[in-house]
């Protein structure tokens, strides 16, 4: 039987009873596993899986599998088989008849997702994006129109010139940048794709992993709409229709017609 774990700091009670009853724990680091075994009294044997060994490993620990054993398999941070190859073992594991479950952990991007404050409804991990800008642009063109909040993994030295590449096939979508997502230096930047881009081009490239999250198509123009309205109800508190689209048209840069009639429709709004 295999087992998926997440393998951080805040590990669970169930996985770790897991670990303690396994015949073996795969790791993609021995050292790295090693140090949060000790840490919790595991003293279950460790056995090295990672992208350079796994062809040569899996046939061995499915046999292990199919001969009775329990094996668990860990990543060194975040949640097993997201953007590494353990989903190899499980599909050999499935194909072999050997019975897996999951212990998730930490997963950078659902944390990610979370405290982006975009929409969560319906999103789509996209993972890492291409190294070079032309190939880069191109995957993001044919995410575009994906109406949904857009989850990337991306590498600290490539994100302000990917950020940069977001803003410019995107649009000013409003966004964030996690890094360190669950750990003790935990940072998450918030703002429109063209502003974060400038920051980090300034800033230089930050420590760990990145996890950029960009909202929806259209969600920005949903924000701006409800701006309007928020800012027109407060001016026709005190103004005119005619003064108030005037007022809110110069605050939002917004053209002045829009705006009286979207404040003609909210007097009708308000009659009913």
């Amino acid at each position: 039987m295999a087992t998926p774990i997440g393998n951080a700091a805040d590990i669970t009670l169930r996985a770790l009873d897991t670990l303690k009853r396994a015949n073996a724990i795969a790791c993609e680091d021995t050292r790295v596993t090693g140090k949060l075994m000790g840490i919790h009294g595991i003293t279950t044997p460790l056995v090295s899986y990672h992208e350079h060994n796994a062809a040569k490993m899996r046939p061995v620990l499915i046999g292990r599998m199919q001969a009775g054993e329990a094996l668990a398999l860990v990543s060194d941070a975040g949640t097993p088989l997201v953007s590494d190859p353990g989903y190899k073992l499980v599909r050999a594991c499935v194909e072999a008849g050997v019975p897996v479950t999951a212990l998730p952990g930490p997963s950078a991007a659902l944390a990610g997702l979370v405290l982006s404050g975009l929409p969560s409804d319906r999103f789509l991990f996209a993972g890492f994006l291409p190294n070079k800008s032309g190939a880069r642009r191109s995957a993001l063109g044919e995410l575009a129109g994906v109406p949904a909040t857009l989850v990337f993994y991306e590498s600290p030295q490539r994100l302000a010139e990917s950020l940069a590449d977001m803003a410019d096939v995107l649009g000013p979508r409003e966004a964030a940048m996690a890094r360190e997502l669950t750990k003790l230096y935990e940072e998450v930047r918030r703002g429109p794709l063209p502003e974060l881009a400038a920051h980090y081009a300034e800033a230089g490239p930050p420590k760990g992993e990145a996890v950029v999250i960009v909202a929806p198509p259209g969600a920005e123009a949903e924000a701006r709409a409800v701006d309007v309205d928020t800012a027109l109800r407060e001016a026709l508190g005190r103004l005119s229709m005619r003064d108030a689209a005037a007022e809110v048209a110069l605050l939002t840069g917004r053209p002045k017609r829009e705006v009286y009639a979207r404040a003609l429709e909210l007097a009708r709004e308000d009659k009913r």
